[in-house]
């Protein structure tokens, strides 16, 4: 078992940063793709950003490419997303997500379905 914990989330103005973290416990995750996904009010949690375990690929959703940036320190068992460029519409509750990829790359990691391992979620505000 994998239990995930984010934290960083917050209120912040448009074209504010915010720096989310994701912490593992129970087992290591260096053999985990990480992702970040993100759902806003009366919306669908969408695919925000997916790293490779050995934190050397990277892929991001269209919405926050330029503005977002995924990392990951497996001697400290953490993901990053450092999100910068804030906009309103970035306003959801951001998930972190670990999965057993079977050799897929962060490209082919974009569906919640393929994710074993969910954080509670931080909730990221952005006034305008």
């Amino acid at each position: 078992q994998v239990q995930l914990v984010e934290s960083g989330g917050g209120l912040v103005q448009a074209g504010g940063s915010l720096r989310l973290s994701c912490a593992a416990s129970g087992r290591t995750l260096s053999s985990y793709v990480m992702g970040w996904f993100r759902q806003a009010p009366g919306k669908e949690r969408e695919f925000v950003a997916a790293i490779s375990w050995g934190g050397g690929t990277t892929y991001y959703a269209d919405s926050v490419k330029g503005r977002f940036t995924i990392s990951r320190d497996n001697a400290k068992n953490t993901v990053y997303l450092q999100m910068n460029s804030l906009k309103p519409e970035d306003t959801a509750v951001c998930y972190c997500a670990a999965a057993r990829a079977y050799g897929l790359g962060p490209a082919r990691m974009v569906k919640k379905e393929q994710y074993d391992y969910w954080g509670q979620g931080t909730q990221v505000t952005v006034s305008s």
